[in-house]
């Protein structure tokens, strides 16, 4: 230690050391002799005196020390001047001298203080506080250094300068009285505070710990000591110290660069870290790029970090904040727990280890109900406990864990708590929740990033189920993980989204409910039970011994919920869209409430070798001989060395089966069990699906046996044969196969030793609803395969009997699995689906030029519909005009005789009237047709030529359209569709067109006026001639009445001859 005095100070202390000896000691006070004795600042009296007095020596500046005397009563302050300093504490004081203390000092003044650039003020005992309470500003040079147990700073603004401190490292006092933060024993364990001290004696699950927690409850406000390390033997009771207070309150800003610390002592090799200590700060600003930490003490068991809390509007992110445990000597992996950082404005809890592994937890206790905070992070390798038998941990924001944090619920020994947790949003990246008991959560978004939330609930049935209800999204990415060895539920009202490779949810029992979308990424997984026989068993065992259809998988209950009581092992339940690139997977899989399935290429649905070791239709065995299971099929016959034994037998309802696929088992366990299929059910009576689309697999298949069994001396003794295949139950709409894609019950192998094969499952499709007649679309587009063949058996073995693949009772007209349409020409006038339902139509009733047709519906009535082989034939007979004629005369000879008698009336009645029928054909009207005859193309000189033209209209006429053709019945006057150039101007090219159709069916022939002109022309010419004058006079008069009444004139362009109809004539 060196020291720089006045000479006369010096001569004065000298003369008094000779003249009074060692009575000095005792008169004085604060006398050389009780300085030193009583840790006066010396080289080893703090870890940090070295940097303080190397600080000096880089300075080259000469500090005047003051031993200070102060007699005052306990809060007194001293004076600026009893400070060695310049000016007033009511004004500005500026402190420039190193001050050393052995005892608490309180500063109190209206004014600044400011100490300056290199000064200490130091007092190395424990507990010892520094007070300084200032109505003004607090600045603290660089390089200044305040060194005490507790240091309380309050001042309107606080300014701590670049590798400025408050140290109170290693100087905490004794934590409150009834805590255990020192651990007892000799085994090195550090400290506790915020966190558990770690302790080197822990080992796999056990629960050893060193120092514990303690002063939960002032977590806002923290003001308590860290608390020592153990020590290592009797003559090394301790480790490092713990750290100390520090409260620094500010009106309005405190800038900070330097470093405010709190952490625990350095136990080295023989004693545990120290925990951290209390750090408090209260301003309106937080700025700066300097430190806080309350970090535990090195040892051979790491010290817990103590407790920070930051009472600040703004904190500027440059600021760094250090809880971590103190590194384990003994255990490198195990450092002590992370302590806690307190946000007091935001109302914030962050639990860091800053990346330093640790096994050790920081107990988080009962969380407050009335204020709720906002934020819980756990982070950086930090591991957090909440202990208590029932805990709710909520807050009104985020729940965040982030690089190897970890939450753990409970404790392993007594997997029997429950635990709430309640938040918005639970966002988890490289982290970990473990909960002992079940787990309760309510929440509105869950995100895991290569997370696990592991649920242990113990294999005991008196914790009830876990239920996580996430309202808006739950999304799990980079292999997290969800599982539970319980009742698992997961509820919501968003999207459930396995991204991809190694994503999982997981449990004994699975319920996935109300979710409008799950999505199942390639490589992620879906699964109840979990994988050991144990986990399938309990929930097979109930349906394995029984051949009774559970209910609640036919009508289920609406509420979705998971019990014990329900059969499923992985239910899905009120979810809009169900789309699966991975695979779901489960001994009982329920699907009911959804609207679509889709099952893409990559995706799979299975329920194989996932139903019973056992089961009603289980196959033999006898010596070595191993017969298949059966199920909807009977299991193969096995043979072994000439011993027969009979396959299982048939069991189920082909109509509506339910039942689980059998298995076998051998003589003893050394066999193994075969199992059998599981069952898939797909919607409910009452609620069917309503579409599935396969692009992928769906499978409930039986377990193969691939290996022969063997008796010690290495002889084979046969083996067992194939388990049988399960259930898929589908109620549903709509149904597609795409190409490539499998629906498959097959039985199992048997053994390669003689085993029989499985028996085939049974599959079976409920349509909900099956449209008939014009309204039918078909249930189903099948161009995948179905598959429930037996299994197949060697040497000896029999195949097992194919399974059973059934759908519900078509209506009439349609038949088969599908209800398909009757093929063509065959009728089904009752309800069913086999196939020789569909009659074949009777020939009687059908026309010679007729064929059946197909009819949308299919066929109900015997009298199936038919249509002729060509227009030319009319119905329904498919006569010809003439045939029509004749049959309705009641055949060919009736017709003849009656023609026959119409023709004599008919040829005495013309002549009578010859004279008057050749008269009334020289008309004009005749004569003027007669012309026409003649002459192909009629050329007029004028308009006037034409009858009933007036003079003035003969003189502006246009154009002249001329029909053509020999007006006959065969060809018929007609006008052409050509437009002439003439009148594009004045008409509609459309209106024109459609004029043009108009006429021409007008000048049309009806059929039987050519048939009556072809009969008389053969019978009585003349009659045939007068027939043909008639009907073209009548013709020229309907084409004038048409031009001139009855059409609109619409083509022409000009409205007035619209209006007038006078645009046109004939």
């Amino acid at each position: 230690m060196w020291v720089v005095m006045c000479p006369l100070l010096m001569q004065w202390q000298l003369f008094c050391c000779i003249l009074l000896g060692h009575f000095s000691a005792s008169t004085i006070s604060f006398g050389a002799g009780k300085y030193e004795g009583g840790g006066i600042w010396s080289g080893n009296g703090l870890h940090g005196s070295g940097s303080v007095s190397s600080n000096h020596s880089r300075s080259g500046i000469s500090s005047y020390v003051k031993t200070l005397k102060l007699s005052l009563p306990l809060n007194s302050s001293v004076s600026c001047e009893e400070l060695e300093g310049v000016g007033s504490l009511n004004t500005t004081c500026s402190v420039n001298s190193n001050l050393y203390l052995n005892s608490d000092l309180y500063i109190y003044g209206t004014g600044n203080l400011e100490i300056t650039p290199h000064v200490s003020i130091v007092c190395p005992i424990e507990g010892c506080m520094v007070t300084v309470n200032m109505t003004g500003n607090i600045n603290i040079g660089q390089y200044a250094a305040i060194i005490a147990g507790s240091v309380v700073f309050a001042a309107a603004n606080l300014t701590m300068d670049s590798h400025s401190s408050i140290n109170t490292t290693a100087l905490g006092g004794s934590p409150p009285p009834q805590t255990s933060g020192t651990p007892v024993g000799n085994d090195g364990g550090g400290g506790g505070h915020g966190g558990r001290g770690a302790s080197c004696l822990k080992r796999n699950k056990t629960s050893n710990w060193g120092g514990d927690v303690y002063a939960w409850s002032t977590l806002a406000e923290p003001w308590s000591y860290g608390s020592k390390g153990g020590g290592t033997s009797s003559l090394n009771k301790f480790g490092g110290n713990g750290g100390g207070r520090v409260k620094l309150q500010v009106k309005d800003i405190l800038y900070l660069n330097g470093s405010v610390t709190a952490e625990g002592g350095d136990g080295g090799l023989n004693g545990g870290g120290g925990s951290g200590g209390s750090i408090f700060m209260h301003a309106v600003k937080l700025k700066g790029y300097g430190t806080i930490s309350a970090a535990g003490g090195r040892g051979w068991g790491g010290g817990g970090g103590g407790r920070i809390s930051l009472d600040c509007y703004g904190i500027q992110e440059d600021v760094k904040v250090t809880v971590h445990g103190g590194l384990s000597i003994g255990c490198p992996g195990n450092a002590g727990a992370a302590g806690t950082f307190f946000n007091a404005d935001l109302l914030s809890l962050r639990v860091s280890n800053d990346y330093v592994m640790t096994e050790t937890e920081t107990p988080l206790l009962d969380f407050p109900t009335m204020t709720l905070w906002s934020n819980v992070f756990v982070e950086n390798y930090a591991k957090v406990l909440v202990p208590l038998v029932w805990s709710r941990v909520q807050v009104r924001g985020q729940i965040s864990l982030y690089r190897g944090g970890c939450i753990v619920f409970g404790l392993s020994e007594f997997p029997v708590s429950e635990f709430e947790l309640v938040a918005e949003e639970l966002l988890m990246s490289d982290s970990v929740i473990k909960v002992f008991g079940a787990f309760r959560v309510a929440i509105k978004m869950l995100l895991m990033w290569n997370s696990k939330i592991v649920i242990d609930g113990g294999g005991n049935t008196v914790v009830s189920a876990s239920v996580l209800e996430v309202r808006n999204l739950i999304v799990l990415r980079a292999g997290s993980v969800l599982g539970s060895n319980a009742n698992l539920g997961l509820y919501g009202q968003g999207l459930l989204k396995l991204t991809g490779h190694g994503d999982t949810i997981r449990g004994q029992r699975l319920s996935l409910s109300l979710f409008y979308n799950i999505t199942v990424g390639p490589g992620s997984l879906i699964q109840a039970p979990l994988d050991d026989d144990a986990s399938r068993s309990v929930v097979t065992k109930s349906l394995c011994e029984s051949q009774t259809c559970p209910i609640d998988l036919i009508t289920p209950p609406d509420d979705c919920h998971v019990n014990y009581t329900l059969s499923f092992s992985l239910q899905i339940c009120r979810v809009e869209d169900l789309l699966v690139n991975g695979i779901i997977k489960g001994s009982i899989i329920h699907i009911h409430r959804a609207r679509t399935i889709i099952i893409d290429t990559d995706g799979l649905i299975t329920a194989s070798e996932l139903g019973c070791n056992g089961g009603v239709g289980k196959g033999n065995y006898s010596k070595g001989a191993g017969s298949g299971a059966g199920h909807g099929g009977r299991g193969g016959s096995g043979c072994f060395n000439g011993i027969v034994s009979n396959g299982g037998n048939k069991y189920g309802n082909a109509d509506l089966p339910c039942e689980l696929g059998s298995g076998t088992q051998g003589p003893n366990q050394s066999y193994g069990n075969i199992i059998g299929g599981g069952m898939i059910v797909m919607g409910s009576i009452q609620w069917p699906l309503l579409r599935l689309n396969l692009y992928g697999s769906l499978m409930v298949d039986g377990q193969n046996f691939d290996k022969a069994s063997v008796n010690s001396n290495a002889s084979l003794i046969g083996g067992l044969g194939g388990g049988s295949g399960g259930t898929v139950l589908l109620f549903l709409q709509e149904l597609m196969l795409a190409e490539k894609s499998s629906l498959s019950v097959r039985g199992g192998n048997g053994s390669p030793l003689g085993g029989g094969g499985g028996g085939g499952g049974r599959v079976h499709f409920h349509w909900y609803k099956i449209d008939t007649g014009d309204e039918y679309v078909p249930v189903a587009s099948i161009s995948g395969s179905i598959n429930s063949s037996g299994g197949a058996g060697e040497n000896g073995g029999l195949f097992g009997e194919e399974g059973t693949v059934t759908g519900k009772k078509c209506p009439k007209g349609l038949y088969g699995t599908f209800c398909k349409e009757c093929p063509l020409g065959t009728f089904k006038d009752v309800d069913g689906s086999d196939e020789s339902l569909c009659i074949p139509c009777s020939l009687d009733l059908l026309p010679n030029r007729a064929n059946f047709i197909h009819v949308r519906g299919g066929v109900s009535q015997p009298s199936c519909p038919y249509k002729c082989i060509s227009e030319k034939y009319r119905m329904p007979n498919c006569y010809t005009p003439l045939e029509e004629l004749v049959y309705t005369f009641g055949g060919p000879w009736p017709f003849a005789l009656i023609l026959s008698v119409l023709l004599v009336l008919l040829a005495l009645l013309l002549s009578t009237m010859k004279i008057k029928l050749v008269g009334s054909g020289k008309c004009y009207g005749a004569s003027s047709v007669e012309h026409q005859s003649h002459h192909h193309f009629p050329h007029l000189l004028s308009l006037s030529e034409v009858r009933g033209t007036r003079a003035e209209e003969s003189q502006s006429h246009v154009y002249r359209m001329y029909f053509m053709g020999p007006n006959t019945f065969r060809e018929p006057w007609h006008l052409p569709y050509f437009l002439p150039n003439a009148i594009i101007e004045i008409v509609y090219e459309d209106a024109f067109n459609r004029f043009i159709d108009g006429i021409n069916s007008v000048a049309a022939y009806d059929w039987w006026e050519g048939s009556v002109h072809s009969i008389l022309s053969v019978l009585a010419y003349p009659c045939a001639w007068s027939w043909k004058q008639w009907r073209q006079r009548n013709k020229i008069h309907r084409l004038q009445e048409y031009v001139k009444s009855e059409y609109d004139h619409s083509c022409l362009r000009s409205c007035r001859s619209r209006a007038l109809y006078k645009g046109m004539k004939v």
